[in-house]
């Protein structure tokens, strides 16, 4: 009986300790810190317009405070390039954004670093970052989406290369007039595929440098704002897949 009591007493003394022990690993205070800023183009000092998600642009972070090989950890920008992130550790970190243009981080073929233009920084309190990009393509407006009579939308775009790297020129793949009606998510991850029209293959790499017009396929089933916006990509895979630049969004009030 005695040595039952023992052991219950035992157990009761380890089950205690960790129940303690993993209270002690709760009490670590949450992250903290901000870690801010915008992803331009280095050329115009604009924004590079992305869309929301894994396949607009995505920053790499490499905290280097306790390890030389760090796991990533990764989030994503807003769709006009800008990136706010309050729950990060205070700690040294490698930070580079990955999208639809030149990689900051370029290597040889023998996968010897080149090119390494990504900003290691420690991040504590609200720390701001800005990367100057070449994107693959820039897409601008010609003039201003108009709204036939028949209720389609009509809008012309040029598409140029945003780059003179001769590694970052493939053929462009595709181009498409997204519609939503939030301003905030419109692109390839949030569309209405009602509306939305695209032009592939020797049509859209044909159109670089010229002025292109698309109209979107049918009319509009009620009254409300709308927003329009054009992407272009090209056949270049970053992380897996071709990412589209984009231009702003534009609001079109159907009536």
């Amino acid at each position: 009986m005695k040595a039952k009591k023992i052991i219950t007493y035992v157990l009761s003394g380890l089950l205690c300790t960790g129940l303690f022990s993993c209270q002690k690993l709760d009490n670590y205070a949450p992250p903290s810190e901000t870690l801010q800023g915008r992803v331009i183009d280095k050329a115009t000092k604009a924004p590079i317009q992305t869309e929301m998600g894994d396949r607009g642009i995505r920053l790499r972070l490499l905290e280097l405070s306790w390890s030389d090989n760090p796991t990533p950890y990764f989030f994503t920008c807003m769709q006009d390039g800008t990136f706010n992130n309050t729950k990060i550790f205070k700690g040294n970190y490698n930070v580079v954004p990955q999208g639809p243009f030149v990689p900051l981080i370029l290597r040889d073929g023998n996968g010897d670093i080149i090119t390494d233009e990504s900003q290691t920084v420690d991040i504590e309190g609200v720390t701001d970052l800005t990367f100057e990009v070449e994107p693959f393509l820039n897409v601008e407006w010609v003039g201003e989406p108009v709204l036939n009579d028949n209720g389609s939308i009509t809008v012309q775009v040029r598409v140029t290369r945003g780059t003179a790297n001769p590694d970052f020129q493939q053929d462009v793949t595709e181009i498409a007039l997204f519609i939503n009606s939030s301003s905030y998510y419109v692109g390839d991850n949030n569309y209405d595929n009602r509306y939305t029209v695209r032009i592939t293959g020797t049509e859209a790499n044909g159109s670089v440098g010229e002025v292109v017009t698309l109209t979107t396929q049918d009319s509009f089933s009620m009254n409300r704002d709308y927003y329009v916006r054009v992407g272009a990509r090209i056949d270049y895979n970053v992380e897996g897949a071709q990412r589209f630049n984009y231009n702003e969004p534009k609001k079109v009030a159907i009536l």
